[in-house]
């Protein structure tokens, strides 16, 4: 690849929105009836939606099909039931991730009733749902997820999700592409993180503020597609959280 080294800025209110009783909903990339032939994908990345869902409402039965699909909640839980017998509550701190594969339907609600049971909830839940295509088509459907959190508080970018050989071994879910690598940060004002170095970065900020090294503020729901360049630091204002997907490939045209 001969790439052209570039720095990407969307902003968060340049995004493409859905937003119904139940659901507010942004895209980066283009997604269901909202479609940009020039905004479909940033190296291997082809959803980045960052999602509010109300109390006791979601995304009912679905199908998906050849698609490493990782979700990432920042507030709130999210309940997930698919046919491959899959039943889960992902909350804040736990990575996960469901290869679509040769075929499977599943859905998302905000229903989660708490250890007790019986309440109703009450809080909606904030997500990010990331899609990447997967090495080959076909594969056999599968799911994981993985509690993350004493990692993160540790500082740093921590890897929570991977399909690259150099992971192998590390906390972090396996997803099915080995070009590919999400990294999370959860920042206190004035932490600094280092962005690696890859063909294909994307930086996203799903919480509060930070300043991008050689390019200035960066607010909350804003993103930054990086090709052929890496290694900036990123600094958190106030409290923040990024994800950062690095890309060694990217979706042929």
């Amino acid at each position: 690849m001969n790439l052209r080294p570039t720095v990407d800025i969307r902003r968060a209110d340049e995004r493409m929105a859905t937003k119904i009783s139940w659901l507010d909903s942004k895209h980066s990339f283009s997604f269901g009836h909202h479609h940009d032939p020039d905004n479909t994908h940033h190296g291997l990345l082809l959803v980045n939606n960052d999602d509010v869902v109300k109390p006791g409402t979601g995304f009912e039965t679905h199908p998906h099909q050849d698609m490493e699909i990782v979700t990432w909640v920042l507030r709130g839980s999210l309940v997930h039931q698919d046919s491959e017998g899959h039943n889960g509550v992902i909350y804040p701190g736990l990575a996960q991730r469901m290869s679509a594969g040769t075929g499977i339907l599943h859905s998302e609600k905000n229903d989660h009733r708490g250890p007790v049971g019986g309440d109703e909830p009450t809080e909606p839940v904030h997500f990010v749902q990331m899609w990447v295509v997967p090495d080959e088509a076909g594969i056999r459907p599968g799911y994981e997820q993985l509690e993350i959190d004493d990692e993160l508080l540790r500082g740093g970018l921590v890897t929570v999700a991977s399909g690259m050989e150099r992971h192998e071994g590390e906390t972090a879910i396996r997803i099915k592409n080995k070009y590919a690598a999400l990294h999370v940060a959860r920042l206190r004002a004035g932490d600094s993180v280092a962005l690696p170095d890859a063909p294909f970065l994307h930086l996203f900020v799903p919480r509060g503020n930070v300043t991008l090294e050689g390019a200035g503020a960066l607010n909350e729901g804003d993103a930054v597609r990086f090709t052929a360049t890496g290694g900036q630091r990123v600094t958190a204002t106030e409290p923040a959280e990024i994800l950062v997907w690095e890309m060694h490939a990217t979706i042929a045209a």
